[in-house]
């Protein structure tokens, strides 16, 4: 049954974690996208493998099931920000980790143009100077949709300084 208190682990590691081609394209990823620890960067290869396994299974399916079925996971993705609305079946097997990476709130801010580096933006988030809608936010692996990626300002409380995109 597990404490009620911990979280399930939301990732899964490599099978194989000392191969050179692997820690070199994860040292490369975490530099571009300002990651803390490789922890960050499995939890998206994560969510990439549960998309690719929904995937992969609507396509055993029948034709109306899987038309059905199709339609909604691209619509899910569509609002996610990762596919665009006329998107296929193959578009959502072709998707990478840097799809995934671009959508985290800390890659839009630096987007938006809000900061200079990841790393500033990071700093910025956690320090809680990020809002999206009016909340803030404090959680640089925050996936932004699609709907929010507007509605992102920065607020710093120094000057009073409010910068809408």
């Amino acid at each position: 049954m597990g404490d009620p208190k911990k979280c399930r682990k939301r990732w899964e590691g490599p099978h194989h974690p000392w191969r050179r081609d692997v820690l070199q394209k994860e040292l490369i990823l975490m530099g571009k996208y300002g990651l803390r620890n490789k922890k960050e960067l499995w939890i998206a290869n994560s969510i990439l493998k549960v998309i690719r396994r929904r995937a992969i299974s609507i396509l055993g399916l029948e034709k109306e099931q899987k038309e059905k079925e199709e339609r909604i996971l691209i619509n899910k993705l569509y609002k996610m920000g990762l596919l665009s609305e006329n998107a296929i079946l193959d578009d959502v097997l072709g998707l990478t980790v840097e799809d995934i990476l671009e959508r985290r709130l800390q890659s839009i801010v630096v987007k938006l143009k809000l900061a200079k580096t990841p790393y500033q933006a990071r700093q910025l988030i956690t320090h809680g100077h990020i809002y999206i809608n009016d909340r803030r936010v404090t959680i640089p692996g925050y996936m932004v949709s699609r709907e929010e990626e507007s509605l992102v300002t920065c607020k710093l409380p120094i000057a009073g300084e409010i910068r809408n995109v």
